[in-house]
């Protein structure tokens, strides 16, 4: 599904405000990200997780009509939310650059994209507050909802497949792989003894009385194996490794680009950081982060989603 639209679409919503995703929606480290991406005036850019499209939108006020800007989602959903966020507004209907929003997951870079043919390239890697608020998505323990969890509704393994049908052993496996849960064998086995789990708030009940709060700890119980199942589901280090291999990000990049990635977890960072590493060593990258970017004070307090996101940067050779 591509839609491609442009000034003549009218005036969307401006800045923060709710563009499907809930009131006072804010991008993570946006100002930072933009800046890394040092956009040039009538570039090529893609957005890899366009998601409500808040960075998108700041990336198109700076191309102008002259330039071009891809965004990619799993979820179509979140593309439709951005296909109205990302109208040309009224003051800037005649410098508005042309606008490709594809369904698709950014692993496929490498195929989509002709080598050579972007100036800059982001990804943040945050499931959004759209997917974690809709329960109907199966996202989040704090309300019920159906064992789903895919950010491509028409993905073929479910959350409810995960729970239900693996093997203990696996599933201890996907937790402490994923979730990097220690007591990852305990919860998978209360996980198996108290089959067929339906919804979300089911299996947070279990996960929760088989792995009470540790001391001192501020998450809840189910938080990791949450984690751990939604990225088994949707396949996301293996999509973020893809995006990385010297075949894919590094080919569209034009000599000068520039490729942002903002991650949550560790097991993400991890990977970010040593691809780049790694990049730079092969005289692929110039790095711009010797150390992960994070958001202030500031953006914290009003944005606590924020305080475990980290960016890093590095230029095309």
């Amino acid at each position: 599904m591509v839609h491609k639209f442009g000034e003549e679409q009218g005036a969307p919503q401006r800045g923060n405000m709710d563009t499907g995703e809930g009131p006072g929606h804010v991008s993570v480290l946006l100002k930072e990200a933009i800046d890394f991406l040092a956009v040039r005036r009538g570039g090529t850019y893609i957005d890899a997780t366009v998601g409500s499209g808040g960075h998108s939108y700041e990336i198109a006020k700076r191309l102008g009509a002259p330039g071009h800007l891809i965004g990619l989602d799993k979820d179509p959903q979140a593309l439709e939310v951005a296909r109205r966020r990302l109208q040309a507004p009224a003051e800037l209907a005649g410098d508005w650059p042309q606008i490709t929003l594809i369904q698709g997951s950014f692993s496929q870079v490498a195929t989509r994209f002709e080598p050579n043919s972007a100036d800059g390239l982001l990804a943040d890697l945050g499931l959004s507050s759209m997917q974690l608020r809709d329960a109907a998505r199966g996202f989040s323990f704090q309300a019920e909802g159906p064992l789903d969890m895919r950010m491509d509704p028409h993905g073929e393994l479910t959350a409810d497949q995960v729970v239900n049908r693996l093997d203990e052993r696996t599933l201890a496996d996907v937790i402490y792989e994923f979730g990097e849960e220690r007591r990852s064998r305990r919860i998978a086995r209360a996980i198996v003894r108290s089959r067929p789990i339906r919804t979300t708030a089911q299996l947070a009940e279990v996960i929760s009385a088989a792995a009470r709060p540790m001391k001192g700890e501020r998450i809840h119980p189910a938080t990791r194996t949450f984690q751990a199942i939604r990225i088994f589901v949707n396949r996301e280090l293996d999509d973020l490794k893809a995006l990385l291999a010297e075949d894919a990000a590094p080919r569209v990049l034009r000599p000068g680009g520039r490729l942002v990635v903002i991650s949550f977890h560790s097991l993400e960072d991890r990977i970010v950081k040593d691809a780049l590493r790694d990049g730079a060593r092969a005289g692929i990258y110039r790095l711009l982060t010797k150390k992960p970017v994070t958001a202030g004070e500031q953006e914290i307090a009003s944005n606590p989603r924020s305080r475990s996101a980290k960016l890093r940067a590095a230029e095309r050779v």
